[in-house]
């Protein structure tokens, strides 16, 4: 019984502990379920206030960003703005020096109108002038005819004359009127238009001129060599002339050893192959060593090196005088033209003289300079090669041109035409002419012989002794001027402008020069008397 109640007490606590287990875990529920409920609402507060933190945040970074936008694409059209705004003004700049040039050019254009509209009327007054005069001559033919019908029928009554002997007196009257009027006449023109050709033409070459210099000319035409000793003339000469033979050869010149003391001279048409004869001669005289196995050796070396010169020269002018699209051919035949001499003058300078000189005058004439320089540049070219084929070194040139790629027909006619071999048909021929002659004429640019200078003078005191009517001609002024006495008694004033014009004309065909020659005829009357 008392294990049973022992039993029944263990019984009671188990249910009342399992009671109290379950009324534990009823409680922890609720609790759980109220701390849950709590927490839950808690947190669904926290994230409405954070959702709605981000949402404030969100729309004030989109508003921030919007300005942001708003900024940059305002920024944007500002330099869009400022940028058209730039190439409009460019524009604008580019229009304005357009049409500052045309306004320029119209002007140009306006003053060429007037100057040939003035011309034009010039020319008129002048033919009117011609015409009235010609109307004079002929009633001044008819009152000479009148007179000499007079003078006929008095001559026939008085001297018994025959018709054929007062026909003779007749004409021979009408023709020293006659000509002492185309005289007047002639000079008058003459006297006109040279006055107004010489302004314009003095203009624009001493315009040329004064805007183009260079230094003078210092180049000679004798190529001889140094030799130290009479023994080394001997080593040059070699056993019975082998060596002297070997160099000729090699060289194609000719070495002449005369009893000048210390010099060797050598002598060819051909300036490049003489260039390189002397510098061979100069190095195998410095090294000593002569046999016609080194002298081959020497020759060979010296033509490379002499070659090689010859494409920088060409190269150096090609590039001074600023030209592009020429052939290499001829560029190495321009630079050949620097061992080449006309009267002293160094070629190629020369060249490089026209072509600047054709290029003002061109650009004062409101022509093409570049062009104009092309054709001064190239004018000579000819001279390269006129020793080796035959024909005047305008032809060659003008065909070496035109082979080697010059198509312009401008440059291909002033090479060909630069010395009047063929007609102008382009404006820059006599351009290159006048340029060609001022660089020739220049101080210091050439000078002649004294053989050539006295066959000069001597021509030219000639051709004026060779006139009718001349007592006395002499040439002056290093032969730049003649001046020619004539028969006061024979010559009238206006026949001695004539005779001017005809010598100066037999001159300018029969005789070359560089630059000009004056002639002046001198008409003198002296009355002499003796007082007692």
């Amino acid at each position: 019984m008392f294990s049973s109640l022992i039993l029944a007490q263990n019984g009671a606590s188990v249910t009342l502990a399992v009671i109290l287990f379950i009324v534990g875990l009823a409680i922890g529920a609720v609790a759980i379920l109220l701390a849950t409920r709590f927490l839950f609402g808690k947190t669904l507060r926290d994230a409405k206030s954070e959702a709605a933190q981000v949402i404030e945040r969100a729309n004030a970074d989109a508003r921030n960003e919007a300005e942001k936008i708003r900024l940059e694409a305002e920024r944007a059209a500002i330099e869009r703005k400022e940028k058209v705004d730039a190439e409009i003004e460019a524009s604008r700049a580019e229009l304005r020096e357009t049409e500052r040039r045309l306004t320029k050019r119209e002007d140009l254009v306006d003053r060429k109108e007037e100057t040939l509209a003035s011309k034009e009327s010039h020319l008129s007054k002048t033919e009117a002038s011609l015409g009235e005069r010609e109307k004079g001559i002929g009633e001044r033919e008819r009152e000479v005819d009148a007179e000499l019908q007079k003078q006929r029928d008095r001559l026939l009554e008085i001297a018994g004359l025959t018709a054929d002997q007062a026909h003779d007196l007749a004409i021979q009257r009408v023709e020293e009127e006659s000509r002492h009027e185309v005289a007047k006449l002639v000079r008058s023109i003459t006297e006109q238009a040279e006055t107004e050709a010489k302004d314009q033409a003095r203009e624009i070459v001493l315009s040329a001129i004064q805007r183009y210099a260079t230094e003078t000319t210092g180049e000679s035409t004798v190529r001889s060599v140094a030799i130290p000793s009479d023994d080394m003339k001997g080593r040059i000469i070699g056993r019975e002339g082998r060596n002297i033979r070997a160099i000729e050869k090699a060289t194609g010149v000719d070495i002449i050893v005369d009893d000048t003391p210390g010099v060797i001279i050598v002598s060819c048409f051909d300036k490049i192959r003489q260039a390189v004869a002397v510098e061979a001669l100069e190095k195998l005289v410095a090294d000593g060593r002569l046999h016609p196995t080194r002298i081959e050796e020497v020759v060979e070396k010296t033509r490379k090196e002499v070659s090689e010169r010859v494409i920088k020269a060409g190269k150096d002018a090609v590039l001074e005088v600023n030209l592009r699209g020429l052939h290499p051919k001829v560029v190495e035949a321009m630079g050949k033209l620097h061992f080449r001499t006309s009267y002293g003058q160094n070629v190629l300078r020369h060249s490089m003289e026209v072509a600047y000189m054709s290029q003002v005058i061109a650009d004062l004439l409101g022509l093409d300079g570049k062009l104009a320089r092309r054709c001064g540049f190239l004018h000579d070219i000819g001279k390269a090669m006129d020793h080796e084929m035959e024909g005047g070194h305008p032809k060659i040139g003008m065909d070496f041109a035109k082979q080697f790629g010059e198509k312009n027909e401008a440059v291909l006619n002033a090479i060909g035409g630069h010395h009047g071999d063929i007609p102008s048909t382009s404006f820059y021929t006599p351009i290159v002419m006048a340029a060609d002659a001022v660089s020739s004429a220049r101080p210091g640019a050439r000078r002649e012989s004294m053989e050539r200078y006295v066959q000069r003078l001597n021509e030219l005191q000639d051709i004026a002794l060779s006139f009718d009517g001349v007592v006395e001609a002499h040439a002056i002024q290093a032969g730049r001027e003649v001046r020619v006495m004539v028969d006061a008694g024979r010559i009238n004033d206006d026949e001695a402008f004539l005779i001017a014009h005809d010598i100066a004309k037999r001159v300018s065909g029969e005789m070359t020069f560089p630059g000009e020659i004056r002639v002046t005829v001198l008409r003198e009357t002296r009355a002499i008397e003796l007082a007692r």
